[in-house]
């Protein structure tokens, strides 16, 4: 008996084959209307201003940021989330709210812990969130802007941000998240194995690349 394949994907998501956490291509989507969008101007230096090194991810210690908002508000704390360009090893850092000046105080607060030449530069996209981003940055690294409206620019960030979204749904708080959860969610995506990485985690390759620094 053949089997269509929206039924195989039913059985999956019924739990009758194997955890849907194993299958991280399945995604929901929803039909959307097409918004014509104006364009933003970059909130500083170029994506394209970037060394070959950064966009062939043959260096290590670059940067691409986003946030991740589970309830949408003024006072409701994000999600920031950085991965490493060479080897996809991802950062969670929460900050209080969405605000240029929350995000940037928890980024600055993050690159004070790293180890020295880890963190060669930080490569974002034209949010409000990011506009003080070069100044608290300005004696660490520097800040690279996307294109407007060019998501897959930041390509890593947005497939570990995807992920995430299977922990963190929208609509739902941080605040009632546990702990336990950012943090399944966190090695969960650091601790699987990518193709792109000879199967090796990203974890595994974040760890060899700081050893190198600091012999």
């Amino acid at each position: 008996m053949m089997v269509c394949t929206k039924t195989l994907y039913n059985y999956v998501h019924e739990g009758l084959f194997l955890p849907i956490l194993d299958f991280p291509c399945i995604v929901k989507r929803k039909r959307t209307k097409y918004i014509q969008r104006t364009r933003k101007r970059n909130l500083g230096l170029s994506i394209d201003d970037r060394s070959p090194a950064v966009d062939e991810r043959t260096e290590f210690g670059h940067r691409e940021v986003d946030t991740i908002r589970g309830k949408k508000g003024k006072e409701e704390s994000v999600l920031v989330t950085l991965a490493e360009r060479k080897t996809r090893f991802n950062v969670q850092l929460l900050a209080n709210s969405a605000s240029a000046s929350d995000v940037t105080k928890a980024i600055v607060a993050w690159l004070g812990t790293m180890v020295m030449e880890s963190v060669k530069s930080i490569t974002s996209d034209n949010g409000s969130e990011f506009a003080n981003l070069i100044e608290g940055c300005r004696t660490i690294c520097p800040v690279y802007f996307a294109h407007p409206n060019s998501p897959w620019q930041r390509g890593t960030n947005e497939r570990h941000n995807g992920l995430l979204r299977r922990f963190i749904p929208k609509g739902k708080a941080l605040s009632e998240l546990s702990i336990e959860t950012l943090e399944v969610a966190h090695n969960w995506i650091n601790q699987l194995p990518r193709k792109i990485l000879e199967y090796k985690t990203p974890e595994e390759m974040f760890i060899e690349e700081i050893l190198k620094l600091l012999c």
